[in-house]
């Protein structure tokens, strides 16, 4: 009986082990796979048999560089619109208070995501992880931080989760409430952080929609972090 499922040959892979070449790569190697496992690799040379006796199927890479799955931390996949505007503003050389100032930057990003449906958000959001997954990415951090109010930052949370579920690859959130203070908080930003700390930071760990919180960089920064409920997991 085959030893493998499937046995790639002709390929490059970095493997990252310590104390060799640049990114672990072995030029001229093979990758055999059982059961949806890596069960063995290492040079071509290094196969003690034959690779059709070796695997029920063998596939040439065609010299394909091989790597381990891609980890996309720090992504905002999940908002509404655009910020086309913004670009152009900044490539015209205004800065980018003056850009935020005349309509661009965070706030018009958090304008656009609270008015945005479920739907919309998730085809975009979808389109946009159809493109990291055929880039070779297998683990993605989702961060909320655009909707700014209890609602629409559940609501986004809400909305990665299901991602993760629907994908196939691992998807951890990060609830980024403090990301910037909303224009309906300019001149209270104390009492957005009470309502971070006093109403969203409970819900979200109540609900077990983050993996993780990312602080604020206020003045107060630690007042409600870490919180005290343990973050639920998936």
């Amino acid at each position: 009986m085959p030893r493998f499922d499937t046995l790639w040959l002709n390929a490059r892979i970095a493997t990252f082990a310590p104390g060799s070449a640049a990114f672990g790569l072995i030029a001229d190697a093979a990758i055999a796979s059982s059961n949806g496992k890596i069960a063995w690799l290492g040079p071509a040379t290094a196969l003690d048999a034959a690779p059709e006796i070796l695997a029920t199927r063998v596939i040439d890479a065609g010299g394909r560089l091989i790597t381990p799955g891609l980890v996309d931390a720090h992504t905002h996949l999940i908002f509404g619109g655009d910020r086309i505007a913004d670009f152009e503003r900044r490539m015209a050389g205004e800065s980018y208070t003056a850009a935020a100032a005349g309509g661009s930057g965070i706030a018009h990003t958090v304008a656009m995501t609270r008015a945005a449906s479920d739907e919309e958000l998730l085809t975009a959001a979808r389109r946009r992880l159809r493109t990291m997954i055929a880039g070779g990415t297998t683990t993605v951090e989702i961060k909320s931080g655009y909707g700014l109010d209890l609602a629409t930052e559940v609501r986004m949370l809400r909305l990665a989760r299901q991602l993760g579920r629907e994908s196939g690859i691992s998807v951890r959130t990060t609830f980024l409430g403090a990301h910037v203070v909303p224009p309906e908080y300019a001149e209270r930003r104390d009492a957005y952080l009470d309502l971070i700390c006093e109403a969203m930071l409970p819900q979200i760990a109540a609900d077990g929609l983050a993996d993780a919180a990312s602080p604020s960089r206020s003045r107060r920064p630690n007042r409600c972090w870490p919180p005290r409920r343990r973050w639920a997991s998936r």
